[in-house]
């Protein structure tokens, strides 16, 4: 084909691509858009032919701000031809696209820069992928309902539930110890739910401080603080059209629980430093492992946002309500530790497997897999028997006579589980909280909520 036929055909060719394609000029004006382009950011091409290409927000963009016309962008500073970059960009109704963005200077014969193009390539589907991928690979291998291990009546209960609740678009609260499979029961309910298709969105409120525990929720753009040097979906953003969890929501901070009940009512989110408001369907699963009511009466939990959250409320029962379990749990994570390690383990001896019944397992089922983690490393074939076990389950009625006779009828669960725990780890908190299966902070505050002096509790 002659030169003249294919500049004749150039818009039509160009308009066939399924990537975005921007034209600019060494001011950085955009001179051309394809119809991609418009698809992707929402733009029409006359509402961007002429204006800055900054016009899309990208946040990979590198402005040199030299005083020369040709160094406003890092594109075109001597030297530097052709970038590439993973990115974000801000569409026009000011949701958030993930891209790929390719670019390249323009030059001609003798060197001149003319312009430079750019296409853009739509990672959105890959994102929403690699989010399904972690959901599929952690239930690979997994045995029971949708992976919850358990036949006892107390646990059938709970699968009654998530059938029920999977099909309602209500808010969903699960109550539940640390390490009773909260998150498990989660996913189980978004993937028999209506919403299945859509993305799983997980985030835990106690790990983070108000304001950045503000920017996971909602996101941020560029500048918007100290550190933000991206646009950054926020987690909200990131679960349209599908179920957010948001573990630990008992520890959200009060700043962070009037914007969080803002959304549910208005189901818009705001990004930090932006005020435009972004429609989000999304439906919320919540799980705390503290007494909501008792945080309201300490002020320290919006009755309002309770009464938002706890529409369909689901609770876990502990291990140790549900002891007909451990045969079947025991079963299931030996199953899994053998084909990891490969050592020829069969099982537990009567004996072990009568101080696993007897343990109350203040950590739950994630203290009931260390402890099998921690025999496997001990134990090299055949049974494993009470030496390979943790002593704290070896020394379990002393620590449980030590615990009794510090506490009264009132003291709660929880309290009995934290005394456990700081008991068995002779003091140290960091293991104590690796017992229990949550991070050091939540020990120091469950402390001192409940007024556990360390010294006195090893003393008793």
């Amino acid at each position: 084909m002659k030169d003249v036929d294919l500049s004749q055909h150039w818009c039509r060719i160009i308009n066939t691509m399924t990537e975005g394609l921007i034209l600019v000029d060494p001011k950085g004006s955009i001179l051309m858009v394809n119809r991609s382009f418009e698809q992707l950011t929402g733009y029409s091409s006359e509402e961007v032919i002429g204006r800055p290409c900054k016009l899309i927000g990208c946040d990979a963009c590198e402005s040199l701000q030299t005083g020369d016309a040709r160094g406003w962008c890092k594109l075109f500073h001597p030297g530097q031809e052709d970038l590439r970059h993973r990115c974000t960009i801000i569409r026009k109704d000011g949701s958030l696209l993930p891209a790929l963005k390719n670019a390249s200077v323009l030059k001609d014969e003798l060197g001149n820069v003319l312009g430079a193009v750019e296409t853009i390539t739509d990672l959105s589907e890959i994102d929403r992928l690699d989010q399904k991928v972690e959901v599929l690979v952690r239930q690979l291998g997994d045995c029971g309902y949708l992976g919850i291990v358990g036949a006892s009546p107390a646990i059938r209960k709970v699968f009654q539930l998530i059938e029920k609740a999977a099909y309602s678009d209500s808010p969903i609260i699960i109550f539940g110890e640390s390490g009773t499979g909260k998150e498990l029961v989660a996913e189980a309910i978004h993937e028999r739910g209506l919403r299945k298709s859509g993305p799983f969105v997980k985030l835990n409120c106690a790990a983070l401080n108000a304001s950045l525990l503000e920017s996971e929720l909602f996101g941020h753009i560029r500048g918007a603080f100290t550190g933000a040097y991206r646009h950054r979906e926020g987690r909200f953003e990131a679960a349209n059209g599908g179920d957010i969890f948001l573990d630990e929501i008992g520890d959200i901070p009060e700043s962070v629980q009037v914007k969080l009940l803002r959304v549910l009512e208005s189901k818009q989110v705001e990004r930090v430093g932006d005020h435009r408001p972004i429609l989000v369907n999304v439906r919320i699963i919540s799980a705390t492992n503290k007494k909501i009511d008792e945080l309201i009466s300490l002020k320290q939990f919006r009755e309002d946002l309770f009464f938002r959250i706890n529409v369909i409320p689901i609770h876990l029962p502990a291990l140790r309500e549900r002891k007909e379990d451990i045969t079947l749990l025991v079963q299931y994570f030996i199953q899994r530790l053998r084909r990891a390690t490969g050592k020829p383990i069969s099982g537990l001896t009567s004996n072990a497997m009568q101080q696993f019944m007897d343990y109350s397992w203040p950590g739950n089922i994630r203290e009931l897999k260390s402890a099998l983690e921690y025999a496997f490393v001990i134990a090299e074939s055949g049974q494993i028997d009470s030496e390979h076990l943790p002593m704290q389950i070896q020394n379990r009625t002393t620590a449980v006579d030590l615990v009794s006779s510090s506490l009264t009828s009132a003291d709660s669960p929880e309290k009995t589980a934290v005394m456990e725990a700081l008991i068995k780890a002779r003091g140290n908190k960091s293991e104590a909280a690796r017992i229990l299966g949550v991070n050091r902070v939540t020990i120091w505050n469950r402390m001192k909520k409940y007024g556990i002096d360390v010294k006195k509790t090893l003393q008793t």
